[in-house]
């Protein structure tokens, strides 16, 4: 049978904010629109993908593995749209690019490789370093662009930012923990249990930061910057967490399963993106890396249809899978 990439793209878009509601107001589109697709979707994968509540939607296990798939597939497919616009002569030379260390290890690589297959006479130099050190290197020159966790990003007044990519952060549990029982939870009962407190890319100051908001603190039992160990923890029935999407995965290195939940409170999405200095001058290779990156990511997230678009499925939409 046949996958539409309306479906795909629709499906991510409720699966990335939680919500059908939101899903419809970022595509421009009605919310029956939404919920159809997804149903479609749902029949022709043999799976549920989405668990539906009274306050959103949460993606189950099936579901995050075509999650991750959809990307993919959407990734490619504006790859190769792009592709058609490139111009006839390659390009040359070398750019600079700073990444922190969720990015090199979550986010990176696909699209890296993807970039040098569609431009191999560019040179692409990769510095990993902290927040900080990135926007100290941009402003100075050393760098000409860093892919980093925007939402953490200190110096705007000589930084240039965009979003690429927004990453709910949920709550993650072993699944024997009490707090599986219901499908969201708030702060104030994650604070009653042992907590496994992430410290890489700022995450510690992240974290506090809603949790000051709401004058509670997380009972943190360990605090470490590598995120297996917290999955493994985490996995062990030892302690639990607050992390995004993007580090998600279902199992621990041990093979022990982890659930997520949504967190009933207002919690910030972990948001990827390039900064750049403001009053920079772009090289051609600067600006292709840079617009391939919001090309291909642009492929993963909502896109805006022009309203009155007929939502009915076309043949040349359709896609074997």
């Amino acid at each position: 049978m046949s996958v539409s990439l309306k479906q795909i793209r629709y499906f991510i878009a409720a699966a990335e904010t939680g919500r059908i509601s939101q899903a419809a107001v970022d595509l421009n589109v009605s919310q029956s629109a939404v919920t159809a697709a997804i149903q479609q979707l749902e029949a022709i994968v043999c799976a549920r993908l989405l668990e539906r509540t009274p306050a959103g939607v949460t993606v189950t296990m099936e579901g995050s593995r075509f999650l991750s798939q959809g990307r993919q597939i959407l990734a490619s497919v504006a790859e190769a749209v792009r592709g058609t616009h490139i111009s006839a002569g390659p390009l040359f030379g070398t750019v600079r690019i700073g990444v922190t260390y969720t990015v090199s290890g979550y986010f990176l690589p696909r699209h890296q490789m993807r970039f040098q297959a569609s431009f191999p006479g560019i040179t692409v130099e990769l510095y990993e370093a902290p927040r900080d050190v990135l926007e100290r290197a941009v402003v100075d020159g050393a760098l000409d662009l860093a892919v980093m966790l925007v939402s953490n990003l200190h110096n705007n007044a000589m930084l240039a930012s965009e979003t690429l990519l927004r990453s709910p952060r949920r709550l993650w549990l072993a699944p024997d923990h009490p707090l599986t029982r219901a499908e969201r939870v708030h702060l104030a009962e994650i604070a009653n249990y042992p907590y496994v407190m992430l410290t890489v890319d700022e995450a510690k100051h992240t974290s506090m930061r809603y949790w000051n908001a709401l004058s509670l603190e997380p009972r943190t039992i360990f605090r470490t910057s590598s995120v297996e160990a917290v999955r493994s923890m985490v996995a062990g029935g030892m302690g639990i967490t607050i992390l995004s999407d993007l580090v998600y995965r279902p199992w621990s290195l041990e093979g022990q399963r982890i659930e997520t939940r949504v967190i009933e409170n207002e919690v910030p999405s972990m948001d990827v993106g390039l900064a750049w200095r403001r009053d920079t001058q772009f090289s051609e290779a600067a600006k292709a890396y840079r617009d391939f990156m919001r090309f291909a990511v642009a492929g993963v997230g909502p896109v805006r249809p022009p309203v009155g678009i007929d939502h009915r499925q076309r043949s040349d939409e359709a896609i074997e899978i």
